[in-house]
């Protein structure tokens, strides 16, 4: 299956080549052409010279992860985040690192050694270390370097009747639905584009745009959905099995509102179920899109994702299908001449 290839592919911040060659194998068959700039986007084309909108589909492949940053005489491991990383979700988490995927065990103090006052705060990064049992500094050195990143270990699975697990849904959900969308036939230039770096600044998405210069974009993400206990339901930021989410506001971005209107009227005359983003907190590519060269019509769409950031997410099909749905259904309208 697709996202289970793509989430359990390694792939950080600058790190990302697994997963750009197998994006690159995956979408060879259906594209025009395909190429990779200085920065490791990957950008590929369908139907370039063709007339219409150039419309351009973005998602990053990079996922949060952990850098090695030093080694200690004793041979364990201490690291930094790269990207938003909550430090409690990760005491006794399993990891492998770099390209020889190396397994570790991310470890604290033990709780029966802590003091009363230890145990009632979280632990913070500074305290936590990754032990892949070498037993000191040099053993530890054969196996692993400074720099290389640690990745969660978690495998891809189904739950429940129409639910999915993994690592890295943000944004392994994008990309794997821009490789469904290219295996489609369209009328007009579609650019797939999947960027880097956007955990740690959105840094590909701006030069990328740069490249294309679309006319629209659409930016395909995997979002936060905060539907648990103890949160009121309008601080849901979204909810999973009621349809993709369009952004109206986030720090990075404010989408076009013309845009994100048509996309909620085709929503509504298609019968797809949508829903819109309440939190305004984390950005996106689509603020990197928007701002390059002159400008560019950008909105978001989003499938629901709880536990983002994290070891592990959850997602819901039926989700994914819809947003793929709304995508598919927008082109229909772009066909139709709709957007000049």
């Amino acid at each position: 299956m697709l996202l289970k290839k793509l989430t359990e592919a390694c792939g950080g911040p600058s790190q990302e080549g697994e997963v750009r060659d197998l994006i690159r194998k995956e979408v060879t068959p259906f594209a025009d052409s395909i190429t990779t700039d200085a920065l490791g986007n990957l950008i590929t084309v369908r139907n370039g010279k063709s007339n219409g909108p150039k419309v351009m589909l973005a998602a990053h492949m990079d996922e949060v992860a952990l850098m090695i940053v030093s080694i200690e005489s004793s041979g364990l491991l201490k690291f930094r985040p790269i990207g938003g990383i909550d430090p409690r979700v990760l005491v006794a988490k399993s990891v492998v690192i770099g390209k020889r995927r190396t397994p570790g065990v991310i470890g604290s103090k033990p709780i029966h050694l802590q003091k009363p006052n230890e145990r009632k705060k979280p632990i913070g990064i500074d305290e936590l270390f990754i032990d892949i049992g070498a037993a000191k500094r040099e053993e530890a050195e054969k196996l692993v370097s400074i720099g290389e990143l640690a990745y969660f270990t978690t495998d891809f699975r189904k739950i429940g009747a129409d639910k999915y697990k993994a690592k890295a849904l943000d944004d392994r959900v994008g990309c794997a639905l821009i490789i469904d969308l290219l295996k489609e036939e369209y009328k007009f230039p579609l650019y797939g584009v999947f960027t880097v770096q956007e955990e740690v600044g959105l840094r590909g998405a701006g030069a990328a745009a740069h490249q294309v210069c679309p006319d629209i974009a659409l930016v395909l993400e995997g979002t936060t959905a905060s539907d648990v206990p103890e949160i009121a339901e309008h601080k849901h930021a979204t909810t999973l099995g009621k349809g993709p989410s369009l952004t109206f506001m986030d720090s990075s971005v404010i989408p076009d509102p013309r845009l994100v209107a048509k996309l909620m009227q085709i929503a509504e005359q298609n019968d797809i179920p949508v829903q819109y983003r309440r939190n305004t907190a984390g950005g996106t590519d689509a603020g990197r899109i928007q701002s390059s060269r002159t400008g560019i019509r950008v909105a978001v769409i989003a499938v629901p994702c709880r536990y983002i950031h994290s070891p592990v997410s959850v997602m819901s099909k039926s989700d994914y299908d819809n947003t793929f749905k709304l995508v598919k259904a927008f082109f229909n309208t772009i066909e139709k001449g709709e957007f000049k």
